[in-house]
């Protein structure tokens, strides 16, 4: 999937477009704005603190506690997750409390006990400060339609709702003094009605301390600057101080998920200094398409992970077309301290040349390293592993001061990242690229399935697709999608196929190569049709073209596109120690580029670096690292030490892992880890090895791993599944529970699945029940796996699950292994 390989010198078809960055044109510290989501948490747990941690999110919106707009996702239950994992703030929308979409209009006698309700309730919180009422949601459309034509009508609308403005502001104020209060928060930008509701709110003393809007349709990637312009001309205009403004839904479908379409919303929102969050289309709990499960990123996640490790100041970048849809943009950042300035880019296929102007020899010296990396898009639901690092080469810096990064072949979906650090002595490491080929479905030979078009300018809404396209309806005996590829030598190729599997349960295709042998395929299911996921096989091919078919097994399934890369041994991945998240003092050492070739990190006592280190699935892996001195390292609540270059066998969870280094003094280069995730040592019971109590029953299923899950588990104080488990070893170990459930909540909302999480208690022999959450499956008869550490003594252990309340998860089986394995 990263096929794009800069490199000095490519020679290309045609001029590459010319995205210009200008260190010495600083637009302000790194404000990470814009990273924020509507309904990006449901659960305490979900997404989980492993990948909501590393993105720093500084604002996300959801409903008052019991509001009946959704299942989950209440403000303050959440919210003991976002801030435990450096949340900023949370958005209440307040109008949530109701239960349908448009909001029933009950009047403002029906809402005022609400509102009262909800501001008792954040009022009353520890953290309160963190909080903004909302009090009205596109108000433009519900309830006071103020987007009418008609002036007259207009007015009279607008009044109405100046008039409940002023008085649900007053309602929260009476309650909680120090509210900050946000609004007016129309569906799209109206000079009519800000203009006149500036006046009215400066008059009357109830001016929000949040301006909001929403922009959500492809038109806002051009128009947005202009809005914002104006919208500051009319504050101006009021005599009004600037007000802190809030994006707070922003993209559509087409856009989340898809690093290239992200990159052109964050930058524009980064540039003017603005929050934003993304819109909420689908699922809660995903941060807005971004992570897959509950711990797995997709190529979404990692591009937002790159956008939290900016540092030090934005400095102005010029796109070859600024304000166009679905062109090439980007952001940067230059953080003197570190020596460091980092570009974000992406939006359009085909060459580019990235130039950085004022290279300031006194930050960098004479000569750079440049390290470019992809962060291709994997579909909704489609796992991404650590972005594959394109290049990395020693580049002078010209007498002018400018360097020149070219960008070769690049996707129209992927974003891009560049890193300029000083050079030091040494060369880094070469870049392997392995050779990879990507085919579009659509252009494939189609046996009784049909093209169709998905997410574009024009349908926004719509799901994003490869190419804009996908091949469907692939539900007769004679369906088959017949793909022709070209592969450069003999070996094990690495086959990604994006995919959607709407049938409720997992579902095959049968893929052969030249009309050979069929091997079953099976898809997990999604939420729909289109909302993409990938899987990963692998196939033998022999050097030149071949046919690769994939039939209709025993359900329909969906397919957007095959991806070939070349296997070239164990999978590894490298992370830089300097630009993991620190804290403490540690300083950079960019006196030699040797191998990741951006220097090292020098930390002492006091200092700590996290990495966030991926995993394709649950199991041990190799990590080694790269440091001067001994080093300890922290996962899963347990520490060790280890000398330097010492490999170490340590347990990943699958997605991924903030893994924490501290020393007493030592630079560290990087930490290197590789493994297909090996469940050599580690201890395994099926559902059936299980004592069962209090109606939790074994339920046969062709799916489960053994033929049976422990089902109709909780709902009572005596409904229990008690495993026994032999640890050789004591210590700490994480437990990897395989589960499955399809909780729902139909609120009769068209674009919203309203999926529940479940929970479970899990207690080790004797010690305090933790509660786990279980996010929804998509289908019961699919199986996920969540990791819970835990400690196990040496001998027998029992481990106990149960729910007093509510339903558990049906379980499948347990693994256990220990974290230093």
């Amino acid at each position: 999937m990263a096929a794009t390989l800069p490199a000095a010198g490519s020679a290309a078809a045609a001029d590459p477009q010319r995205l210009t960055v200008d260190l010495a044109a600083s637009e302000g510290p790194v404000m990470l704005g814009a990273n924020g989501a509507l309904y990006g948490l449901s659960d305490d747990g979900v997404p989980s603190d492993a990948a909501l941690a590393p993105l720093k999110v500084t604002s996300i919106s959801q409903k008052p506690e019991g509001g009946a707009q959704h299942p989950n996702g209440d403000a303050l239950t959440v919210s003991k997750s976002f801030f435990r994992n450096g949340g900023g703030e949370i958005n209440v929308m307040m109008q949530d409390i109701y239960a349908k979409w448009p909001y029933e209009d009950l009047g403002i006698d029906d809402y005022l006990p609400k509102v009262d309700r909800i501001a008792k309730e954040v009022a009353a919180d520890p953290n309160s400060d963190r909080f903004v009422y909302i009090p009205f949601n596109e108000p433009d459309q519900i309830w006071y339609k103020l987007g009418v034509s008609d002036q007259a009508q207009y007015e009279a609308n607008r009044d109405r709702f100046f008039k409940d403005w002023k008085t649900v502001y007053e309602r929260i104020r009476a309650i909680d003094p120090d509210a900050r209060i946000a609004g007016p928060n129309e569906a799209a930008y109206h000079t009519r009605l800000l203009r006149d509701f500036l006046a009215f709110a400066k008059r009357e003393n109830v001016l929000p301390q949040v301006m909001t809007w929403h922009e959500l349709g492809s038109g806002s990637l051009r128009d947005f600057q202009a809005h914002y312009d104006e919208y500051r001309s009319l504050e101006r205009e009021a005599g009004i101080a600037p007000l802190k403004i809030n994006i707070d839904e922003y993209a559509n479908r087409r856009d989340l998920s898809v690093p290239g379409q992200l990159v052109q919303w964050v930058s524009m929102f980064e540039r003017n200094k603005v929050y934003a969050n993304a819109a909420y289309w689908d699922a809660a709990g995903n941060l807005s398409g971004h992570v897959v499960r509950s711990n797995i990123p997709n190529g979404g996640w990692w591009f937002f992970r790159w956008y939290a490790g900016l540092t030090g100041d934005t400095v102005k970048v010029t796109p070859p077309q600024a304000d166009t849809i679905d062109t090439l943009q980007g952001l940067a950042s230059l953080d003197t301290s570190r020596r460091q300035a980092q570009v974000l880019l992406g939006g359009s296929a085909g060459d580019s040349d990235v130039v950085v102007k004022n290279v300031s020899r006194s930050v960098f010296g004479r000569t750079v390293t440049a390290t470019v990396a992809e962060a291709a898009w994997s579909g909704y639901e489609g796992q991404h592993a650590t972005p594959r690092i394109l290049s990395r080469t020693k580049v002078k810096v010209a007498d002018d001061g400018t360097v020149t990064v070219p960008l070769r072949g690049m996707h129209k979906m992927s974003a891009y990242r560049i890193v300029l650090t000083p050079a030091g002595t040494g060369s880094p490491s070469p870049a392997a690229v392995p050779w990879s080929a990507s085919y579009e479905a659509e252009d494939a030979a189609i046996t009784d399935g049909k093209v169709y078009t998905q997410g574009t300018v024009g349908n926004a809404n719509g799901y994003a697709a490869s190419g804009t396209k996908d091949v469907g309806s692939l539900n007769t005996a004679t369906s088959k999608v017949a793909f022709t590829v070209t592969v450069p030598k003999d070996g094990t190729y690495d086959l990604a196929i994006l995919y959607g599997n709407q049938s409720g349960r997992p579902a095959t295709q049968q893929l052969s190569v030249d009309g050979g042998t069929p091997a079953t395929v099976t898809y997990p299911s999604t939420e729909n049709w289109t909302y993409r996921a990938k899987n990963d096989v692998g196939v033998e091919l022999s050097a030149g073209t071949h046919t690769l078919t994939l039939a209709k097994g025993d359900a329909e399934v969906t397919l957007d596109r095959i991806d070939l890369t070349a296997r070239t041994g164990v999978p590894s991945a490298q992370y830089e120690a300097t630009l993991a998240d620190i804290s403490g003092t540690p300083s950079y050492d960019y006196s030699s580029s040797a191998g990741v070739g951006t220097g090292a990190l020098v930390l002492r006592s006091g200092d700590k670096a996290v990495f966030d280190v991926y995993a394709p699935r649950d199991g041990y892996f190799t990590v080694v690292p790269q440091a001067t001195a001994p080093v300890r390292l922290a996962l899963h609540g347990e520490t060790v030490t280890t000398t330097p270059g010492k490999p170490l066998r340590l347990y990943l969870v699958a997605g991924n892992n903030r893994v924490a280094l501290t020393a007493r003094h030592a630079a560290v280069r990087s930490l290197d880890v590789s493994g297909n995730g090996s469940t050599t040592g580690t201890l395994s019971y099926e559902a059936a090895s299980a004592a069962l109590a209090g109606g939790a029953e074994l339920v046969d299923s062709p799916y489960a791993s053994a033929g049976s899950y422990i089902g109709s588990l909780g709902n009572g104080p005596g409904s229990t599944a008690e495993f026994t488990v032999d640890a050789p070893r004591s210590g700490r170990h994480v437990l990897v529970v395989h589960y499955a459930h399809n909780d729902r909540r139909d609120n009769g909302h068209a674009y919203n699945t309203d999926i529940m999480s479940r929970t479970a208690t899990i207690k080790v022999g004797d010690g305090t029940p933790v509660t786990a959450t279980f996010k929804n499956t998509w289908s019961t008869d699919d199986y996920w796996t969540l990791g819970v550490p835990v400690d196990l003594k040496k001998g027998s252990n029992t481990v106990t699950f149960g729910n007093t309340s509510a339903w558990a998860p049906n379980i499948d089986r347990i693994e256990l292994g220990r974290v230093v394995g």
